[in-house]
């Protein structure tokens, strides 16, 4: 006896697509002491849901810039320093950008949001 079994062809999946922003963020926080800032340097990436959707970021990039730059400078010193912390901080600008993008596009473009490098003093 043999079966034979036949899948239908699927769709293929969209490439997913990256766009790292250029050049680094650089933002300021207060330190504790409240005597001198500190700044965080963070290296973005974006991980898109089609890499047709790049000249889209590319647009809406001033816009997704100043989200990210004023996310970083509203947090504390100590969430800025922890691990913990860094990880909430790519979330909240992950769900901005998302929110973002959705308010000027009508689409969900971005996946995910990566920092690949992130630095602090």
């Amino acid at each position: 006896m043999v079966l034979l079994v036949t899948f239908a062809p699927q769709k293929a999946a969209a490439d997913v697509g990256y766009y790292g922003f250029e050049p680094d963020i650089v933002a300021n926080y207060i330190s504790q002491s409240s005597r001198k800032l500190g700044y965080v340097r963070v290296t973005v990436d974006l991980m898109l849901e089609d890499v047709n959707n790049i000249t889209v970021v590319e647009h809406h990039m001033p816009l997704l810039r100043d989200a990210i730059v004023e996310i970083l400078s509203q947090e504390p010193e100590e969430k800025i320093k922890s691990l913990t912390g860094r990880e909430e901080i790519r979330q909240k600008c992950n769900e901005r950008i998302k929110s973002l993008l959705q308010q000027e596009t009508g689409k969900d473009i971005v996946r995910d949001v990566l920092f690949t490098k992130y630095l602090y003093h």
